[in-house]
């Protein structure tokens, strides 16, 4: 799993469009829609660049490996990014985002409440959105009997056994956080909860699968392999082989 914690930062992201820069000598001309455009190409560059970038080395890769593959200079990344913390927010913004937007298609289009949560999965993996999903999303740890519920983050694991992997929060967020990422998280965790949900009411999923476990599975699912043919097949066979783990057997 490449997802590696990164300290998220506090500073909103600012607008899509930049302006001229100030002090110039020459008043906004013609020149304003040209270098907004351009500003706007730079952009686009740069966020699939670090998609790819961070897709394939974690977050912890440096703002210099996402300008050379942008192919742009690292000073036009930090114009548009001012730390690789807002950076990183936006892209795991957006790769929550679009995994939330898939768990709800899988959940409107399939009657079959397996095929569902199989749909969501085969979905999720062949995007590539697992390795770019936010720590907060992808934390895990063995719960202690009795000891500290993150219950209201899953309210959908209310009934899980004692000593199970599981989703825990990050740490506080500091005065001045961004809450839309946590609102972000648990919009996932919300619908991914009810395709869990009605799979294991169905009894084709196992009792003891977790939310946790459905949001793992996509995360490392999809190994970076240098080839894109032979990744396609290994995260193909990869799924299969955890599709099988995740179904209920006959007693």
């Amino acid at each position: 799993m490449h997802v590696q914690d990164s300290h998220w930062s506090s500073v909103a992201t600012t607008g899509a469009t930049m302006s001229a820069p100030a002090g110039s000598g020459r008043a906004d001309g013609p020149r304003t829609t040209p270098l907004r455009v351009d500003a706007q190409r730079n952009l686009e560059h740069v966020l699939r660049a670090a998609r790819e970038v961070f897709g394939e080395l974690g977050y912890g890769a440096p703002m210099e490996d996402v300008a050379r593959r942008a192919r742009v200079g690292v000073g036009t990344v930090y114009r548009r990014f001012p730390s690789k913390d807002v950076l990183v927010r936006r892209i795991a913004e957006e790769e929550t985002s679009r995994l939330t937007d898939q768990a709800r298609a899988a959940l409107g289009q399939e009657d079959e409440p397996w095929s569902a949560l199989s749909r969501f999965l085969r979905t999720s993996v062949a995007s590539g959105a697992g390795r770019l999903l936010p720590p907060q999303v992808l934390r895990v740890g063995v719960a202690e009997e009795h000891g500290p519920s993150d219950q209201a983050r899953l309210p959908q694991q209310r009934t899980q056994p004692a000593g199970e992997l599981r989703l825990v929060p990050e740490d506080p967020a500091p005065a001045g956080g961004a809450p839309e990422d946590d609102a972000g998280a648990a919009q996932l965790l919300d619908v991914v909860g009810q395709l869990v949900e009605r799979a294991r009411a169905a009894g084709e999923l196992r009792p003891d699968v977790s939310v946790s476990d459905v949001l793992l599975v996509i995360a490392t699912a999809a190994p970076s392999l240098p080839d894109a043919a032979h990744q396609a097949a290994a995260s193909a066979r990869l799924l299969d082989i955890l599709l099988e783990g995740l179904r209920s057997r006959p007693a």
